[in-house]
């Protein structure tokens, strides 16, 4: 059967957005935030976290280490929604300029193999 066709803002929302909250979910958890807390923070239900830490949503894909790190490193800096917002952009961003983006894009969808990103419009130059 062949692969759907997506947009790379589809992977984004479809599996990148979800297993970024799943880390957070995760890693703020460990951190001993409350999961309604958690919740209130991420502007999501507390039974969407639940599912997030265990394993129903966002595990579809995995990251590399250093961008583990780097989640990490964003899940302590966010203290409101605001912050929130601009962590997960920048941690996008980072997904787009390391071609990781590209690699998941890869993995549900059909891609032309001469896919550029830059040319294509997926990240600036």
């Amino acid at each position: 059967m062949a692969k759907t066709i997506l947009h790379a803002q589809e992977v984004e929302t479809f599996y990148l957005i979800p297993t970024l909250r799943r880390y957070y979910a995760l890693i703020l958890k460990e951190h001993g935030m409350k999961q309604k807390d958690i919740a209130t923070l991420l502007g999501i239900s507390s039974a969407s976290i639940s599912q997030y830490t265990s394993t129903k949503r966002g595990h579809k894909i995995s990251f590399p280490d250093n961008i583990v790190n780097q989640i990490k490193e964003s899940a302590l800096r966010i203290t409101n929604q605001s912050s929130y917002f601009k962590e997960i952009q920048l941690l996008l961003q980072l997904m787009r300029t390391e071609k990781i983006l590209c690699q998941i894009h890869r993995q549900f969808s059909e891609v032309p193999e001469e896919c550029d990103p830059i040319a294509m419009g997926c990240h600036a130059r």
